[in-house]
């Protein structure tokens, strides 16, 4: 018969610990559950063996995002290896694309919302997200990439004159979903301001590495502003 003891919650000295450990007929192995350090200690683990270059600022994100589950964890990094059979080296970007983390919709609302000018929007899903510090990275990098999609849609527009042309046009294609949305975000942003705002961004997040405890602050601050009209201004 065996047994399985979490050790965080078992005293050495316990009466049940004394009593697994004297009996002969039972092993006493302790268990530790996980936490961001095992977590990040199997991530740094399975990079080292698949020779996959990746930072630590990178799996602290997707240590982070698997919320203490090994299985989560694992589905994430079954996706990296997959990826990079034909690429070593593993951005920011591509963890955005590849795992769960892109498909969180808070995030890519908040972003949308923000771009369309939507502050109502904007401040209804700050208040009602408990974002953390990993997660104003991610914001930050979904941000850009939105970005410059949307200073090429832009850009075509200026040129065309037809937004319905630019839409169905776009490479990659626009969802349906998304196509009223992004319509607005073109209304709202020239190609000049568009610029200004990747400028931005990136100035942020250089802003963000260097005080990471004070990042929540700084990209709340940042949305809130280019939200609001006088943004372009």
């Amino acid at each position: 018969m065996s047994f399985i003891l979490v050790a965080n919650n078992l005293d050495k000295r316990s009466k049940i610990r004394v009593f697994f450990e004297k009996e002969k007929n039972t092993t006493c192995v302790p268990f530790y559950e996980d936490n961001t350090q095992t977590l990040s200690f199997l991530t740094q683990k399975f990079m080292r063996d698949k020779n996959i270059n990746i930072s630590q600022q990178l799996i602290n994100i997707i240590v982070d995002r698997a919320k203490g589950d090994r299985i989560n964890l694992k589905n994430e990094l079954q996706k990296i290896e997959s990826f990079s059979k034909n690429k070593k080296n593993i951005s920011i970007e591509d963890i955005l694309k590849i795992t769960n983390l892109s498909e969180n919709f808070e995030i890519s609302d908040l972003i949308d919302n923000c771009l369309s000018k939507n502050k109502r929007r904007v401040i209804k899903i700050i208040n009602e997200n408990n974002f953390s510090n990993e997660d104003c990275i991610i914001i930050i990098r979904s941000f850009i990439i939105k970005a410059k999609r949307l200073l090429i849609l832009s850009t075509t527009f200026e040129i065309n004159k037809n937004i319905d042309l630019t839409i169905s046009s776009a490479k990659p294609p626009i969802f349906w979903k998304e196509k009223e949305i992004t319509k607005q975000q073109i209304q709202k942003w020239k190609p000049k301001d568009i610029k200004n705002l990747i400028y931005a961004l990136s100035e942020t997040e250089l802003q963000i590495k260097k005080n990471i405890n004070n990042s929540i602050n700084l990209i709340t601050d940042f949305i809130l502003f280019q939200s609001s009209s006088a943004a372009n201004n």
